[in-house]
C-alpha cells in the first residue's frame, strides 16, 4: 500500500511541476480586453458568400483591438468545428506582428501560414457539404515568436503556443447551403 501512495504522490508532484513551468495548459480561457471583428460580418452572424467557395474565397477583412502590451506576436486560427469527419482547419497564421492590426479583405499574406485541410497554405473560405457551419476565427496572443515552420499542421502550431498564450480573442461566423 506505501508504495502505491508514493508512486501518486510523484505522480501528482511531477504534474504540479510540469503547470508551474508553463509545460501544461490550464483548462481555464484565456478571454480578456482583446478583441477580434470584421467589418463584413458580425459575431455569430453570416459570412458574405464573397469569402466562401460559393464566391471569390478571399479572406474577410479581420481587425485587432486591445492587443496586450507584453505580446511579442499573434496567431491566427480559422476552423469548423461542425464538419461531418471533425474539425476542418480553414486558415493557420502565425508569427503576426503585435502591432499589426487588421487584415484587409483577401489581403495577401506575409506572415508563416499552415497547412489547411483542403491542403493549401492560405486562406480556404467557408464550404460546407450542407446545413449551417459554423466558423470560428480565434486570435491569440503570444509571449514568443514560434519557431515553426511554414505549412504546419495546426496541431503543431497549438503544441507550438502551448505555454505562451497571453490572451485569445474569438469572432464566430456562419454559412449555410
Amino acid at each position: 500500500m506505501g508504495k502505491k501512495v508514493a508512486a501518486a504522490v510523484v505522480v501528482i508532484i511531477t504534474f504540479i511541476i510540469t503547470l508551474d513551468m508553463g509545460c501544461v495548459e490550464t483548462p481555464q480561457r484565456r478571454f480578456g480586453n482583446m478583441k477580434l471583428f470584421s467589418s463584413a460580418f458580425e459575431d455569430n452572424r453570416m459570412i458574405p458568400s464573397e469569402y466562401t467557395c460559393d464566391g471569390l474565397d478571399v479572406s474577410p477583412p479581420l481587425s485587432f483591438r486591445n492587443i496586450p502590451e507584453n505580446t511579442k506576436s499573434l496567431a491566427l486560427i480559422m476552423d469548423d468545428p461542425d464538419a461531418p469527419m471533425g474539425t476542418w482547419v480553414h486558415w493557420l497564421v502565425w508569427n503576426i506582428s503585435a502591432n499589426k492590426t487588421s487584415f484587409s479583405k483577401g489581403e495577401n499574406i506575409t506572415y508563416p501560414q499552415g497547412k489547411n485541410d483542403f491542403g493549401d497554405f492560405d486562406y480556404g473560405g467557408p464550404c460546407p457539404p450542407s446545413g449551417t457551419h459554423r466558423y470560428f476565427f480565434k486570435l491569440y496572443a503570444l509571449d514568443i515568436i514560434l519557431k515553426l515552420n511554414k505549412g504546419s499542421t495546426k496541431k503543431q502550431l497549438e503544441l507550438a503556443m502551448s505555454g505562451h498564450i497571453i490572451e485569445e480573442a474569438q469572432l464566430i461566423g456562419t454559412y449555410e447551403r
